[in-house]
């Protein structure tokens, strides 16, 4: 029977000590790019195979992927009910499966985001995937932890998977205008949330090249701030006939506010909405939307930091497609 190769079997093929050996395949600190080099022939060689169990009970500390979300002043209660997390939380389990590995979830207060995100990076084993989570505090948090990828648009220098949202807002006003809808109204997300940056970026790039009038609300990407810009919306602008809502969240909310108007929708108001989350086809009428990739880019995600540190400025871009559906059918 072939016994398996261990760990001083890779330090003396490699001709480094144990405790190199053990620094390289655990990715610490301490050791030179060459004898690295070294180390990891020596593993793909050997065909050497960590006992995950037995790492974590020697650190101390469970390999996890820490995942982290900056909530912007309405508390942590809605991280749990966002269909946007829980994307991300169902794309990440099945690739860490198999490897002894936990995900630890983050809701990170606006206020206190740069304390909060130091000590997550001190504790980082596997690394981290930043759900939501702004540029400046991207790039904080890369600095001191390197097994890092981001979700949404961020600092040059962090590993990132990238969703077009500033195309797929684009794309949307623009259907919206081939058919045949001119007073086309959107409701934006949080300011400081760099997909709805970008989002907010391709209304205005679209209603510009269509040659029309940028008429905008914002909202917060919850259910009860679309219904509240919607409201808004109609009562300064009544001849609205179509939105572009930046989150289906908020466009279930502006359905409600719509049709509590005594509006109908598509027929008076045409509405697409972003994401493609199960809140689209729960509204009534179901929701044209943007299908924003989550699950695909989240397990895209949990792979690299399996994979080793990410380098540097890494990219990998997902489209975003236009699901058709009643919202916008008349």
């Amino acid at each position: 029977m072939r016994l398996k190769p261990t760990i001083e079997d890779v330090a003396r093929v490699a001709g480094v000590s144990r405790a190199t050996a053990s620094r390289v395949i655990n990715n610490a600190p301490g050791a030179s790019e060459p004898l690295r080099a070294r180390v990891h022939a020596a593993v793909a060689e050997l065909g050497y195979q960590p006992n995950e169990t037995a790492r974590a009970l020697v650190s101390g500390r469970q390999r996890a992927v820490d995942v982290i979300a900056v909530t912007y002043g309405s508390g942590i209660g809605w991280l749990g009910t966002h269909p946007y997390f829980s994307r991300a939380l169902a794309g990440m389990m099945p690739v860490l499966e198999g490897v002894n590995a936990q995900l630890r979830l983050h809701a990170v207060a606006q206020e206190t985001a740069a304390e909060a995100i130091d000590e997550i990076a001190a504790n980082a084993t596997l690394g981290a995937v930043l759900a939501d989570i702004t540029p400046v505090l991207a790039a904080r948090f890369y600095r001191r932890c390197r097994r890092t990828v981001s979700m949404v648009p961020t600092a040059s220098s962090v590993p990132r998977m990238e969703a077009d949202n500033i195309g797929g807002a684009y794309t949307a006003v623009k259907q919206l205008h081939e058919r045949g809808r001119r007073r086309i109204a959107a409701i934006h997300g949080p300011a400081l949330n760099p997909c709805a940056i970008d989002r907010r970026t391709g209304y205005r790039r679209a209603v510009r090249s269509l040659g029309l009038t940028d008429v905008s609300a914002d909202g917060d990407f919850h259910r009860d701030g679309g219904y509240r810009a919607a409201r808004q919306l109609l009562e300064q602008h009544p001849d609205i006939d179509a939105m572009f809502i930046a989150c289906d969240l908020m466009a279930a909310g502006a359905v409600q506010a719509i049709t509590a108007g005594g509006r109908r929708v598509p027929d008076d108001v045409s509405i697409i909405g972003f994401d493609d989350s199960i809140a689209a086809v729960c509204t009534n009428p179901p929701l044209t939307t943007m299908r924003l990739p989550v699950e695909e880019m989240a397990a895209a995600a949990a792979r690299l930091l399996l994979e080793g540190d990410p380098e540097p400025g890494h990219r990998q871009r997902f489209p975003v497609d236009l699901v058709i559906r009643d919202s916008t059918r008349n």
